[in-house]
Parts: C-alpha cells; structure tokens; sequence
C-alpha cells in the first residue's frame, strides 16, 4: 500500500538542504520502525519519492512525500511513531492512504502552492508599498527577466500568480508550480520591488509555504485540492 505523508519543517531545520531531509526521513522511518518497501536489485532503496522540495531557508507546514509500505499500520500509530523520533523543527501532520500507480505520485500531481511572505524587521522597502500591492496584482501583464540553465528572457509570470493579497504585515500568494510552470515566491517579490523602484536587500523575505495542490480541473477551469486531501486516513 502506498502512503502520503504531510509534514511540517520549521525553525533551524530551514537551513537543512533536500537531500539530507531525504536521508533525515529515512533514519526516522527506520527508527520509528514503519514497514517501508524497498527496491530490488544489488542496492536497495526505500521506495519513497518527494513533492516539489524547498530551496534552504524556507520554512513550510505543507511538505509532502510518498512511500510504498509492506504491511498495513493505522495512520495515528504512524503519526505517533515518526514525531516521536522528530527533532525540532520537524512534525508529521498526516499519513493518508493514496491509490497506487504512477499517476497518484506526489510529484507529478504538484500544480500550486499558497505561500506567506513577510519582510524581516527593517528590510521592507523605504517606500508605501501595501497601498499598491494590489495595483502591482492587477497589472495586464507582469514581465521579469527570467534566468534558465540556457537563456535569459522575458517571461510575463502574471498567467502563473493564482492570488496574491495583503493580510496585515503578510503577503499571501498561491502561484504555479510543477514541471510546467513553476514559478518562485522570490521572483514575485523581485517583480514587485522593480514595480516600486526599489532594490531589495538580499535577505529581507522571510517565506512560509503553506500547502501544496494538485489541479483536478481542466484547461478552462482549475480545481485545486491539496495532496493531503486527495487520501484517506487508515
């Protein structure tokens, strides 16, 4: 049976990159001694697989990963288990039951992200920006110069920002994301300061993900449902 495991990843454990959280997760699963599948071959892995990881030193309490078990274990005992081998700054919200198969897998469902953004004490901009947020938003058309591994180009990422909105000191966004068009918090707010004229300081945003969706619509209408939501609880 396959599993969804959301989890939350806070405080110091920001500044922890993709990889080690991988090996973190694996330690803990063999810890908490939940039945993980693993691989065949001469080197055995655990049959586990990551939804759009993080770049280092954004928090989020919407992270996601699959795993393949070999026996069935209620997912209060898995909830239990894994936070009790959690350091701090790592929670389990979940484990949900999700259909098998490729087209379930956290990865390729991944379409939208909501997201928080703040600006650290002292770093906002010297400008009024709250008053034009929504004026930034409502542009035709938002260009940046967008950097790939091959090119630079103009890319209008206006198509790609679902929501964008002012809650008190924070931004809330949800953008794209996936294979297709995944666009970042940090180029939204990079679009936003060139809209001001202003030049943000290298660490001014504190970012937040908040939760993560798949996309059930279709090409005239998007139906976002958080990958949490598309399991069942054992």
């Amino acid at each position: 049976m396959k599993v969804r495991v959301k989890f939350a990843k806070e405080g110091a454990m920001k500044f922890i990159g993709h990889l080690d959280i991988m090996r973190y997760f694996q330690k803990a699963i063999r810890r908490a001694g939940i039945p993980i599948a693993f691989s065949g071959g001469f080197s055995p892995h655990m049959i586990m697989s990551f939804a759009a990881p993080l770049g280092v030193g954004v928090t989020s309490s919407g992270e996601y990963f699959d795993m393949e078990l070999t026996e069935e274990m209620s997912s209060a005992e898995m909830e239990k288990r894994l936070n009790d081998t959690m350091a701090d700054g790592m929670k389990v919200i979940s484990v949900r039951q999700i259909p098998d198969g490729k087209a379930s897998a956290c990865m390729a469902l991944v379409a939208a992200a909501d997201y928080t953004v703040t600006f650290r004490k002292g770093k906002g901009p010297d400008v009024e920006w709250k008053g034009r947020l929504q004026d930034f938003f409502n542009q035709e058309s938002i260009v940046i110069m967008r950097k790939t591994k091959r090119s630079e180009q103009d890319t209008d990422i206006k198509p790609w920002i679902y929501h964008l909105e002012l809650d008190g000191d924070q931004i809330r966004m949800q953008l794209s994301q996936g294979s297709v068009h995944n666009l970042k918090p940090e180029l939204v707010m990079e679009a936003f300061a060139r809209y001001l004229n202003v030049e943000l300081d290298p660490f001014a945003l504190m970012i937040h993900r908040e939760e993560v969706y798949a996309d059930l619509g279709n090409d005239n209408r998007r139906n976002l449902i958080s990958l949490e939501a598309l399991g069942k609880e054992i």
